[in-house]
């Protein structure tokens, strides 16, 4: 019998390599300089530097006023109202008669905040500013009765206001979570701490659900975006 020809060799594609360096930098700068902020968005910026609070950048918020503009968002929920300056990318991007629900444990924050969204330009009746624990409050909220969920909370919640985003959001709505790069350690095997461990559950149960269509945006500290089925 003629002897059976060689296996011939599995043949593997290798994609060009993508540029990692200084280019890359430089690359980030510009999107962030990319999205312009107004008088109101530096103040509220400035407020919550002043309140020791973390921001999203510009180009992560350009991001929420994108996404909430690409869904024509009418009803919002916003996880950390802060001083403001989400809100107010988001209600841009929003339908002129959408209405902005945003929670917070600090009624101080919520203060400041209030009164930014009026510098914005926005009537009182396109926000509704809720005082209270995230995970205390979002029961009560009505099941798929929103467009968008945002979630900056504290990130030992986080996990769970992904879960309640899955009930509040109707079929095509977005959420998103910012610092989802866990400060730049989520890709870190050595990095174990709990906030890092948290961040990196819920990335792993988004990315995993056949509930979510996902994506990771590396703006700002990260925004991991997902659309329910």
């Amino acid at each position: 019998m003629p002897a059976c020809p060689p296996t011939p060799p599995e043949v593997v594609i290798v994609p060009p390599a993508r540029q990692f360096g200084p280019s890359t930098g430089q690359a980030l700068q510009f999107a962030e300089a990319y999205a312009s902020e107004d008088i109101v968005l530096q103040t509220a910026r400035s407020l919550a530097h002043e309140l020791g609070l973390d921001s999203v950048t510009p180009a992560a918020g350009s991001m929420l006023r994108l996404l909430a503009a690409a869904g024509s968002a009418k009803a919002v929920v916003e996880i950390g109202t802060g001083a403001g300056v989400s809100g107010v990318w988001l209600l841009r991007g929003m339908r002129p008669d959408g209405v902005l629900t945003t929670i917070d444990v600090e009624n101080e924050h919520q203060r400041i905040a209030r009164r930014i969204f009026v510098e914005a330009g926005f009537a009182p009746s396109r926000t509704r500013i809720i005082t209270g624990r995230a995970l205390d409050v979002l029961p009560r909220l009505a099941d798929g009765a929103y467009d968008l969920v945002f979630v900056d909370a504290d990130t030992t919640e986080v996990g769970a206001c992904a879960d309640a985003a899955l009930r509040l959001l109707r079929p095509g709505g977005v959420l998103l979570v910012n610092g989802a790069l866990a400060g730049g350690r989520i890709s870190d095997p050595a990095a174990r701490d709990v906030d890092t461990l948290t961040i990196r559950e819920t990335v792993r149960a988004v990315r995993e659900s056949e509930e979510w269509i996902p994506a990771m945006v590396p703006s700002g500290a990260g925004l991991l975006a997902a659309v329910k089925r």
